[in-house]
C-alpha cells in the first residue's frame, strides 16, 4: 500500500537522521503533521478504538500544554513563544496515529534506529579525533547528542528481541546498541551514565520474560563493554568520574563551584530556595534567573550561576517554573507514557509477547529521559523534547497495532 510505505519511510528517517542533520528531527515532527492532516478522518477512526487505552497519555501531554498556555496568560513576563514546544509536543502525538492507521512494519523503526546509531558514530568520532574537539556535539550540544545516542542504543537493544529467534538477525541491533554507546562516550556526557543504571535494571526485572540466548547476550555484553570503558584511559571516562569526585569535594569544603558539578551543586541550591518561596505557580524562567541573581548578590549562592539559563535539573526546573503544578505536568509527561508500556508488557507476557519489544523500547525511552533529568534539563532543548515525543508515540502505535494483530510481530522479526 501506497500510504504503509510513505508512513513507514517517514518512521525510518526519524531515528536516521535525528543525530547527523542539524533539521532532522524538527523534519520529522513537521512531516508527520502534515501527513496527519492529510487523512484526518481515518486517522481518528483508526485510534478510536483504542482511545481508551491512550487517553491517559494524551491527557497528560495535553496538561502539559495547558499549563503553558495558562502560565502565559496569567504571566505577563511570559512570552507567547513559551508555548511552542508544548503545542509541538502535544501535536507529535499525530506519529502514533499514523502508525495505527498505516500499519507499517515494525522493522522500519529498528532499521531507521541502528541506522541512526551506526550513522552517528563515525561522525562524533570525526569530530572528536580529526577535529580534536574534545566535547563534539554533532549539530546538537555534547549532552544532548550523547543522551539521543544512548536512547538510541537502548531502543536497538530492545529491538533485538524481535529477531531473538536468530542469532545472525539479532547482529544488526547488537551492533547499533553498541554504536550508540560508543556515540554517548565519544560526546563525554555524564548524565547519561545514570539513565544506563535505571535500564539495566529494567531488562533484569523483565529477564525472566528474555527467552532468548542471543538477547541475554547482547545485554550482558553492552552492559559490560561500556562499564569497561573506565578502564582504559583514551576514552576519558575515568578522568570525567575523577574530575567529578573532585568538583563534588571542592564544593563539599566550601571551594569555588566554576565546574560542571559544582555550578550544578550551586544551582540546585538556589532552586530550593526559589521553590520554597513560590511552592504552588513557580515563577517565569526570567524570574528564576532575577531571583538567582538575587540570591547570588546576598552570598547564599555562588555568582558563578548567573550566566545559565536553567536549573540543570528537570524536577526541579518544572517546580521552580510552575510550583506543585509544573511538577505534576513534568511527572504527567513521563509516567502516563511509562504506565501504557508497562501494561503492554503485561498483555504481550499474556499473548506470546506480540508487543513486547516496542513495549520495552517505550519503557526504556520514558527512563532514560528520567534519568538524563536528573542532571540536565533535557526538555528545555526543543529537539530533546521532540525526538521524545516523537519516539514514544511511534512505540505506542506499534504496541496498539500489535495488539490488534500479533501476526506484525513476525512481520518484524522474522
Amino acid at each position: 500500500m501506497p500510504m504503509q510505505r510513505g508512513i513507514g519511510f517517514l518512521v525510518f528517517l526519524f531515528p536516521f537522521l535525528s543525530l547527523i542533520t542539524p533539521s532532522g528531527i524538527g523534519f520529522s515532527s513537521i512531516a508527520f503533521v502534515l501527513a496527519l492532516l492529510c487523512v484526518p478522518r481515518k486517522a481518528w477512526a483508526a485510534m478510536a478504538p483504542h482511545w481508551r487505552e491512550i487517553r491517559w497519555v494524551v491527557a497528560a501531554f495535553g496538561f502539559y500544554f495547558a499549563f503553558a498556555l495558562l502560565c502565559v496568560l496569567v504571566r505577563p513576563e511570559t512570552r507567547w513563544d513559551y508555548l511552542d514546544k508544548p503545542s509541538r509536543m502535544f501535536l507529535g502525538l499525530s506519529a502514533a496515529m499514523l502508525v495505527v492507521l498505516a500499519r507499517p512494519p515494525r522493522a522500519v523503526l529498528w532499521w531507521g534506529v541502528i541506522g541512526g546509531a551506526l550513522a552517528a558514530l563515525p561522525f562524533i568520532a570525526w569530530q572528536r579525533i580529526v577535529l580534536d574537539i574534545y566535547r563534539p556535539g554533532g549539530f546538537l550540544n555534547p549532552i544532548t547528542f550523547g543522551d539521543i545516542a544512548l536512547a538510541l542504543a537502548l531502543v536497538a537493544m530492545a529491538a533485538a528481541i524481535d529477531y531473538r529467534h536468530s542469532a545472525r538477525k539479532a547482529l544488526w541491533p547488537a551492533l547499533g546498541a553498541l554504536a550508540g554507546l560508543g556515540a554517548t562516550l565519544l560526546s563525554g556526557t555524564r548524565g547519561g551514565w545514570i539513565a544506563l543504571v535505571l535500564a539495566a535494571i529494567l531488562f533484569l526485572t523483565y529477564a525472566r520474560l528474555l527467552h532468548s540466548r542471543p538477547v541475554r547476550l547482547l545485554l550482558i555484553g553492552s552492559f559490560t563493554l561500556f562499564a569497561s570503558t573506565f578502564f582504559i584511559p583514551a576514552f576519558g571516562v575515568q578522568e570525567r568520574v575523577g574530575q567529578g569526585m573532585h568538583d563534588v569535594r571542592t564544593w563539599l569544603d566550601g571551594g569555588s563551584a566554576l565546574s560542571n558539578i559544582g555550578i550544578r551543586l550551586e544551582l540546585w541550591t538556589g532552586a530550593r530556595y526559589i521553590i520554597a518561596q513560590h511552592p504552588l505557580f513557580g515563577l517565569d524562567p526570567l524570574s528564576v534567573r532575577a531571583e538567582l541573581k538575587e540570591l547570588a548578590q546576598q552570598g547564599v549562592i555562588q555568582d558563578v550561576v548567573l550566566p545559565f539559563e536553567h536549573l540543570h535539573n528537570d524536577v526541579l526546573q518544572a517546580q521552580a517554573t510552575g510550583g506543585v503544578f509544573g511538577l505534576l505536568a513534568y511527572a504527567g509527561i513521563l509516567l502516563a507514557p511509562f504506565l501504557f508500556f508497562a501494561r503492554s508488557i503485561g498483555r504481550s507476557a499474556r499473548r506470546s509477547m506480540p508487543q513486547f519489544a516496542p513495549a520495552m523500547a517505550g519503557m526504556l525511552v520514558v527512563l532514560a529521559y528520567f534519568g538524563f533529568g536528573l542532571t540536565e534539563v533535557i526538555f528545555w532543548s526543543l529537539k530533546g523534547s521532540m525526538f521524545y515525543v516523537l519516539m514514544v508515540a511511534l512505540l505506542m502505535g506499534f504496541c496498539l497495532s500489535a495488539q490488534a494483530d500479533p501476526n506484525m510481530e513476525t512481520q518484524s522479526g522474522q
